[in-house]
């Protein structure tokens, strides 16, 4: 029988560099390193050269970025999802797209193991291994931070000064981040205290609102049935969209987060975000839909929005669940077509206009300088059935 390999999620980040030396040693396995392109932007290059003199038996790439935007941002968009209310979850919505292209290199490579660089404490271990299990409910999974002896990221810094693996994390900068197209996050280390503030370097693609340009900037957003499809009239593929976004957006400061959150594994953990394109999607969309949905079908949807986050931040993006949501997101976005006007200023981003085909928005009834539209003694009934059983209550 052929000896089996390993398939690692592989960043080439302080745990998964000790990681791909740690798995050769502990489980003498060739280790094929996966990389998946989410827009980080890392020299990919570089990126295979170390996994290869680190040890990798092979090193495979994939660009996924369209994919990650278009099928698992914009989807959660549509869903206005937001974790706790201000976390745009672009950690939670990357693991799932690279669990399965990792599974898929399995597949293909003919490996029945697979790994990740996941902690025993985050949500990253549940997010990887509840696809790969959806995926293949046989496939082994191996999950170094839950075996190995280390105690923590001080201990992997010597494992790879030891070794001769170099690594971004030093004792000066001792915090981990993680970056795709859809945002940095920033955690642990000194931002552990949550009364400590974000040092003021610790922030790349968002300048401070502090030291935007004193001229706010006014854009355009034109979505399709929910989803961004232009900027400024200019048509976009899904990942130039939000890296030209991130970039319009950053230089004016905007989609800085700092949140206490609660992880699914039962703890409290503080996270720092950058999220600017994101960010302004978000807003303008919610505008749009204020525009186009009804109220009705916008109240049960909106009542949703939690939980459809929550199953995306726990991992069950792959779940019948997360799956029947979305069916019923994907019906109230029907008629989200239009526009959307933003004036972005020094960490604000403020609506200044939406327009649509499908608007429901009907001034001939809304204006108080208008008397049509419907009869105004007919509010008279409607308040006072209202008001029926506020006035029985009046009788206990």
């Amino acid at each position: 029988m052929a000896k089996d390999k390993i398939v690692l999620a592989y960043s080439g980040g302080l745990d998964t560099s000790v990681i791909l030396k740690w798995l050769k040693e502990t489980y003498k396995m060739p280790v094929i390193a996966f990389v998946a392109d989410l827009g980080q932007g890392e020299d990919l290059d570089a990126v295979t050269k170390k996994a290869r003199a680190t040890g990798a038996s092979k090193v495979v790439v994939q660009d996924l970025r369209n994919e990650f935007v278009r099928d698992y941002f914009f989807e959660a968009l549509k869903a206005n999802a937001a974790y706790e209310h201000d976390y745009l979850m672009g950690t939670s919505l990357a693991r799932p797209i690279i669990a399965k292209a990792q599974m898929a290199v399995a597949k293909a490579e003919g490996a029945h193991t697979v790994a990740h660089g996941a902690t025993g404490k985050g949500n990253d271990q549940v997010r990887f291994e509840l696809t790969y299990y959806t995926i293949d409910p046989r496939i082994r999974v191996i999950a170094p931070w839950r075996e190995w002896k280390f105690e923590g990221r001080a201990d992997l810094m010597r494992y790879a000064t030891k070794h001769g693996i170099p690594v971004p994390t030093t004792p000066k900068k001792p915090y981990s981040s993680d970056a795709n197209i859809l945002h940095i996050s920033y955690e642990s280390g000194i931002l552990e205290d949550p009364w400590a503030a974000p040092p003021a370097d610790i922030f790349q693609i968002t300048v401070d609102p502090e030291k935007a340009p004193d001229k706010p900037e006014v854009i355009t957003v034109d979505f399709k049935k929910g989803v961004p499809v232009a900027v400024n009239d200019k048509k976009m593929a899904p990942a130039a969209l939000l890296s030209h976004l991130n970039k319009v957006a950053g230089a004016h400061g905007i989609g800085r987060v700092d949140l206490v959150e609660n992880r699914f594994v039962g703890m409290k953990s503080r996270g720092v975000y950058e999220t600017p394109g994101g960010t302004a999607l978000h807003i303008a969309h919610r505008a749009l839909e204020s525009l186009t949905v009804d109220r009705e079908a916008a109240f049960i949807k909106e009542s949703l929005m939690p939980q459809y986050a929550r199953l995306v931040y726990f991992g069950f993006w792959f779940s019948p669940e997360r799956q029947a949501l979305q069916a019923l997101v994907d019906k109230t976005q029907e008629d989200v077509t239009g526009t959307v006007r933003l004036k972005l200023f020094k960490g604000n981003c403020m609506v200044t206009g939406r327009k649509s085909n499908y608007s429901l928005y009907d001034p001939k009834v809304t204006s108080f300088d208008i008397a049509g539209g419907y009869r105004q003694a007919d509010a008279e009934g409607f308040i006072k059935l209202q008001a029926l059983r506020l006035k029985l209550n009046r009788r206990k």
